[in-house]
């Protein structure tokens, strides 16, 4: 079993060195700021969540997210301020993302356009057991493969990471939408004992809104979300039927790879909660029991206490 964890680590860290590197989701309405920091203060809020994602359950190894949000406007400067945190583990791979966002906000029409701009690290570290085919079949003699400088054994590396987004949001969601690119320096991970590749530059585009229905108690919100590294690319279509604006699920289509089942909640306090179920459609269905996706949230506003009120009493006049 041992062989076989790292025989399968070494396959899912080729996929996630040689593909997109940024983690995958479902909930991206939810999970906009570690992507675009132009998001930082459209809220007009102060929000913070937390999202869970343990993708392709059943396999020993698979991905596993976990991304912890805060951001809040500033209305006094015309800015807003985040910071994201984000832990993804594959394999023996970890990854570390942390973040501070700032972003300038304009009034546009009825809303507003966030310039935004994320600055941080990424710290990568690698912790497994590397197995040749020879050493795998026990074949006598089998060579060690870290006397090979290009296979790294136990590493721990930080780098520089900046991100930059622009992000529009219209009052009460009517239309939002919004670029960006992470990795804008594509950082190199030199290694002690090779030179991994560098972690890629993405490209993210999202776009939605919420279309009121005849009984205003419900709306449709559609969205779309792509993510690009470049060379491969992954496009998610979302359908959400919301009911007063408390209650909402649908489905989403990420081509080539899932049916995504969604589901969620605001409370009269104002905490979403969401969860989502990837039902996949590729071949590797055959192998795991799909993926499952958490998201809390939670927005507040702060309001300055009004002057104290005086009392007089005609005694003391």
């Amino acid at each position: 079993m041992r062989k076989i964890i790292s025989l399968l680590a070494i396959i899912m860290l080729g996929i996630n060195l040689l593909a997109q590197q940024d983690p995958q989701l479902s909930l991206n309405k939810y999970n906009i700021l570690p992507v675009n920091p132009g998001f930082a203060g459209s809220n007009e809020a102060i929000c913070t969540s937390v999202l869970y994602r343990s993708q392709w359950m059943g396999f020993e190894g698979a991905p596993k997210t976990m991304i912890f949000s805060g951001d809040m406007a500033i209305s006094s400067i015309s800015s807003g301020i985040g910071i994201n945190i984000l832990s993804d583990n594959v394999g023996f791979e970890k990854n570390m993302y942390l973040n501070l966002a700032y972003a300038y906000r304009l009034q546009i029409g009825t809303g507003s356009l966030g310039l935004g701009l994320g600055l941080g690290f990424v710290n990568k570290s690698l912790n497994g057991e590397w197995v040749t085919p020879d050493k795998l079949n026990n074949v006598p003699g089998a060579s060690n493969p870290y006397t090979d400088p290009a296979i790294p054994h136990s590493e721990n590396k930080y780098v520089f990471d900046a991100n930059f987004g622009l992000f529009y949001r219209a009052k009460d969601d009517k239309i939002y939408g919004g670029i960006s690119s992470t990795h804008l320096t594509q950082p190199d991970l030199k290694y002690e004992s090779g030179k991994m590749p560098f972690i890629a530059r993405h490209y993210y585009i999202v776009a939605g809104s919420y279309i009121n229905l005849p009984d205003k108690n419900w709306g449709l919100n559609p969205s779309a979300f792509i993510k690009s590294d470049g060379r491969t690319n992954q496009y998610d279509l979302n359908l959400l039927l919301e009911f007063r604006r408390q209650f909402r699920g649908g489905l989403s289509y990420r081509f080539g790879d899932a049916i995504v089942v969604m589901v969620g909640f605001t409370t009269q306090s104002n905490i979403t909660f969401a969860l989502a179920y990837d039902l996949t459609t590729s071949k590797l269905r055959a192998y795991e029991k799909g993926s499952f996706e958490f998201m809390a949230k939670y927005c507040f506003n702060i309001t300055k206490a009004g002057p104290r009120g005086k009392y007089g009493s005609v005694r003391f006049l």
